[in-house]
């Protein structure tokens, strides 16, 4: 069969589902007459969707339906049916996105074709730097009420990055009036156990002053030799209603990761021979002494001011502290498949330390203009960011022995009082917003807006001077939608979104930012009042200014290569998705994402990341007799990855491959009394050995086994 007529059947069996999803099942929806819910009502939704108005992707408060954009949201309820823990999990679940693990601490994020680095805490942009972790793919959702991802470029909200995805971490809220508990306690497979509370209760006797906490701890090994994790995590957050139309919320939170026997990259590809390595999922390049520690700090306020009927003003402070204390162990090289010898060994001692303030403003509200209201938002923010990173020689050297027998019991080196500041950079980012989405008719809204974004960086990386950015850069919104019916809207956008770059050209000067376009357009439906949402989209993403090489001239007065802009990625591709309840009691999310991304001679880009992705997961609640019992499966499936290397030992290209694999994964829960239930999940239910990722430095990762969880939750 041709590739074309099996890209035609991916396409039609898609569209197909979606189309039932979103045009077939007319009748239940009118169990909710047209004339009882309002544009503004939020009213009761599935489990794996929301009506809730969501701000990550324009700031104007729409729901689902009424932005224009792929939006997923990953739902507390969803999170707690599929047992997910870390933000690596809920990427790992949503629609268009994927996850790497490139070692023991660090996960790679991607979407449509480019690394996502825009991320949002409660609509607050926080920039991260995955080479220089300090857990940040690691978070734990404990904290979190839910998860929005809004996919495409997001520069009228993050200002600068990619034109991926934004992922944006709701906090848990002090929104009960009255007391309630929430106390957790769950175990896994390889001796892993955690046990976690959520208290939350009025502080003043008419609850207008509330408080809750969140206290989590986890311990345990891991599929792999020697890992062994230790994690605790704290939240505590203030609400108060200062008047009827005043709020306040303040609080903060702290997670402290502390694993042994961490692994720094990957296993070997390839054997002294020249042929491939055939390992145990187990194997590891850690040692006893290695670790990759991690704590995150966050403070924030929050004020919200009514202001009459219509309009709202938030003044917003945010503060993080995220630090990695590393003592790692780098091998690398190509053992003899009989004696094991051949690796080198590198050791490292790493200290890092990101600090970042937020501050920021935002007045929404509606106005009447030619007898219609529409809405409006204005804002401001400012971003400053301190990035340092620390290294000590080790003062030994380090022999990898027979890697074959590796049991990671080498010696730690002694290692140097002198540390070098390798690292010393400083970021700053400003912008000022403005949207608004006027409405021309009742089926028609047109939704226009910009930021005016600056963003620099000065500093010292490894002894080079750091002086590079850009002011004022214009990055529109335009978003546009029309009612085809109650249930159905098509819509159409284009945002836009920049990315500063430390290239030079053969004449000294930094080169211009790269600069990424998203057209984006699609169908998005909801029915059952709001139970179930479905959306088909189909993309297209450019990015320009990508910096390539410029042979034969320097950067004048150093050694380093100069380079040039050039015409750079260019990823076209659609996706189909639904969440919510089909019919009483049955929810599902589902979703399927296919698409190209090539550079300017057509050759594929990122590769490490799968371009077709397909995630399905479903719970029934039974009724009647079998009242209290949900029962629950899904599949997760990605196509092929790969990198285009080198053989070391032939010389020959190579292709290493991630084959596409899927991942079975089932659940039961069963409530015996109100509130105390007891829940089970399988994850790779058939024990599939794939690889989490292959080619990174030409080496390889494994994914985890199968793993079963053992959940106990009481809710008061």
């Amino acid at each position: 069969m041709s590739k074309s007529r099996i890209s035609d059947l991916c396409w039609g069996s898609a569209s197909s589902l979606a189309l039932f999803l979103s045009l077939a099942m007319p009748a239940r929806a009118q169990t909710v007459p047209a004339d009882t819910v309002t544009e503004d009502q939020i009213v009761v939704t599935g489990s794996y969707t929301t009506n809730d108005k969501l701000g990550s992707a324009t700031g104007l408060n729409l729901s689902l339906k009424e932005t224009p954009q792929s939006v997923t949201v990953m739902t507390a309820q969803r999170m707690e049916d599929q047992a997910i823990r870390t933000l690596s999990d809920v990427i790992n679940n949503a629609a268009g996105v994927s996850a790497k693990s490139f070692d023991s601490a660090r996960n790679g994020f991607s979407a449509r074709g480019f690394s996502i680095d825009n991320y949002q805490i409660d609509g607050i942009p926080v920039q991260w730097d995955a080479g220089y972790s300090a857990g940040e793919s690691e978070i734990d959702i404990a904290l979190y009420e839910r998860v929005e991802i809004v996919r495409g470029a997001t520069g009228l909200m993050t200002g600068a990055g990619n034109p991926s995805a934004s992922i944006n971490l709701i906090r848990k809220h002090a929104d009960s009036e009255r007391f309630t508990a929430t106390v957790t306690a769950a175990a896994s497979r390889w001796d892993n156990y955690f046990a976690m509370a959520d208290v939350s209760s009025p502080l003043s006797s008419d609850g207008a002053i509330r408080a809750r906490v969140v206290a989590k701890y986890e311990e345990g090994d891991s599929f792999t030799d020697l890992l062994h994790n230790k994690k605790l995590v704290l939240y505590g957050v203030i609400d108060g209603d200062l008047t009827p139309d005043t709020h306040v919320s303040f609080g903060a939170s702290y997670q402290d990761n502390s694993p042994s026997g961490t692994q720094w990259g990957g296993l070997p590809v390839w054997h002294s021979d020249g042929s491939r390595t055939d390992w145990k999922r187990s194997k590891t390049i850690g040692a006893d002494w290695t670790r990759w520690a991690s704590t995150n700090q966050t403070y924030f306020a929050n004020l919200t001011q009514q202001i009459g009927t219509n309009w709202s003003l938030r003044l917003y402070g945010n503060y993080t502290i995220n630090e990695g204390d590393m003592q790692l162990l780098y091998l690398s090289g190509s053992p003899d498949r009989t004696t094991g010898l051949g690796m080198g060994a590198f050791p490292a001692n790493y200290r890092g330390k990101l600090e970042q303030a937020d501050v920021g403003a935002r007045l929404t509200g509606k106005y009447q203009l030619f007898g219609r209201d529409h809405d409006l938002i204005l804002g401001a923010s400012y971003a400053r960011q301190q990035q340092d990173f620390y290294s000590r020689a080790a003062l030994d050297s380090v022999s990898a022995g027979d890697f074959n027998n590796w049991d990671g019991s080498i010696a730690e080196p002694r290692w140097s009082s002198t540390l070098s500041h390798d690292l010393d950079q400083r970021t700053k980012q400003w912008g000022y917003f403005a949207a608004t989405r006027l409405s021309v008719s009742d089926p028609f809204k047109l939704i226009v807006g910009g930021r005016l974004s600056s963003w620099e960086r000065k500093g010292v990386s490894y002894g080079a001077p750091i002086d590079f950015g850009d002011k004022n850069r214009l990055l529109p919104y335009v978003g546009a939608l029309y009612d085809i019916t109650q249930n159905h809207s098509v819509y159409a956008s284009f945002t836009k979104i920049f990315q500063p770059q430390s290239a030079q050209d053969r004449n000294g000067n930094f080169l211009a930012p790269i600069t990424g376009n998203n057209y984006e357009g699609g169908i998005k439906s909801s029915f059952f009042g709001g139970a179930l949402n479905t959306a088909i989209s189909v993309f297209r993403i450019e990015q320009d200014n990508l910096a390539q090489s410029d042979t034969g001239y320097l950067i004048p007065g150093t050694i380093f290569e100069a380079s040039y802009a050039a015409e750079g990625a260019r990823s076209t591709g659609f996706e189909v998705e639904a969440n919510g309840e089909i019919l009483p009691g049955w929810s599902v999310a589902g979703n399927y994402t296919q698409f190209k991304a090539k550079d300017a001679n057509g050759d594929r880009v990122n590769t490490l990341f799968a371009q077709k992705l397909l995630r399905l997961f479903t719970t029934y609640d039974f009724a009647g007799s079998l009242k209290g019992l949900t029962v629950g499966g899904g599949v997760n499936w990605e196509g092929l990855s790969y990198t285009d290397t080198t053989n070391p030992v032939t010389g020959a290209d190579e292709r290493l491959k991630v084959k596409p694999y899927a991942l079975v994964n089932l659940m039961g829960r069963y409530e015996f009394v109100e509130g105390l239930s007891a829940q089970v999940n399988i994850d790779n239910l058939f024990d599939k050995k794939y690889y989490s990722q292959i080619g990174f430095y030409n080496q390889l990762a494994f994914g985890e086994p199968r793993n079963v969880t053992f959940t106990l939750r009481y809710h008061y």
